[in-house]
């Protein structure tokens, strides 16, 4: 059981694993927290966004739209591997999903199915973004699926996490896909020679 980091710890984590960091707006204070608690966080969702373009991609997830309003994630990785801060705390990103899965995060053991969607993910999770058109043929250049990685290795870090805290969406919440393009168990090696 974690609390959050604060705003100022997250930046530093991302900015000490060698990551390049935009700040968006008033981000350490844009969030959904009026809607619920954010923590005790317990790991990391791996998504894309469906959109290309850095700035139409950053401000859909920094301001969402009327059916889900923003921010969509915590930091939104882009194709050129930088990470757009455009919220922190409560986001909405992981939606509900199921809580055997979350149990396992919490164990650090393998995913079961994710079968239902019985559990706040938006309370429990960090999310990142990750600019792809999630077709399965929108390339993944090298530089960004290494901001990927390095970018949950380092919240894992602070936490004292291992990979295994690092989840897809398509692992979390029924009928999802993302990411699409690359297997969470390749990610997740790819998280854990990084905390090595």
């Amino acid at each position: 059981m974690a609390a959050p980091m604060s705003a100022d710890r997250f930046i530093h984590a991302l900015r000490a694993e060698g990551l390049t960091v935009v700040e968006v707006g008033a981000w350490r204070t844009h969030n959904r927290n009026h809607k619920g608690p954010w923590g005790p966080v317990h790991g990391v969702v791996i998504h894309h966004t469906v959109s290309n373009g850095t700035a139409f991609t950053v401000d859909l997830c920094r301001e969402g739209d009327d059916d889900l309003p923003g921010p969509l994630c915590h930091g939104v990785i882009t194709k050129d591997g930088r990470v757009h801060l455009v919220g922190y705390g409560r986001a909405n990103h992981a939606g509900s999903g199921d809580s055997d899965v979350l149990a396992a995060v919490i164990a650090e053991k393998r995913l079961p199915p994710d079968n239902e969607a019985d559990t706040d993910g938006n309370r429990h999770f960090y999310g990142f973004e990750c600019e792809n058109l999630g077709d399965g043929e929108d390339p993944w250049p090298a530089v960004q699926l290494d901001a990927m990685a390095r970018a949950a290795a380092a919240v894992c870090r602070v936490h004292g996490w291992t990979s295994r805290s690092v989840i897809g969406h398509l692992e979390w919440q029924p009928g999802k896909i993302d990411p699409k393009g690359f297997t969470m168990d390749w990610m997740r090696e790819r998280v854990a020679e990084h905390l090595k």
